[in-house]
């Protein structure tokens, strides 16, 4: 016997959107899609990820995220994206993916001489 163990990392979106461990069947064919739901708490601010949730399509993953998201007036901007278009680097990679940027100094300005009147730079 076989046995593959991923490791599963926050954040990571799940490859299989069936209900695993739910008490009625459910398969990948007739399951609603996950969608990722990106919410914006007041204008001029960024939207943050605030939780998925499962919809037939847009209109109602937008619909579904105002009534689980915003039922406290939280929100004054609601973004959904299908979990399946999301991409994002693995954490195994850091060490190579981010480990380039060290070699240019030049970028981080660690070397110059700053006046006290500047407190906050």
């Amino acid at each position: 016997m076989n046995i593959q163990i991923r490791k599963f990392y926050y954040g990571d979106i799940p490859e299989d959107t069936a209900q695993v461990g739910s008490n009625h069947s459910t398969t990948n064919e007739n399951a609603w899609p996950l969608w990722e739901v990106f919410i914006r708490s007041k204008q001029g601010l960024d939207h943050k990820h605030a939780g998925s949730l499962h919809a037939a399509d847009a209109a109602m993953a937008i619909e579904n995220a105002r009534d689980v998201y915003t039922r406290r007036q939280e929100g004054v901007s609601i973004w959904v994206i299908e979990s399946k278009h999301v991409h994002a680097s693995n954490p195994d990679d850091a060490e190579m993916f981010y480990e380039p940027a060290s070699d240019k100094i030049y970028r981080h300005p660690t070397f110059y001489d700053l006046p006290d009147e500047l407190k906050h730079m």
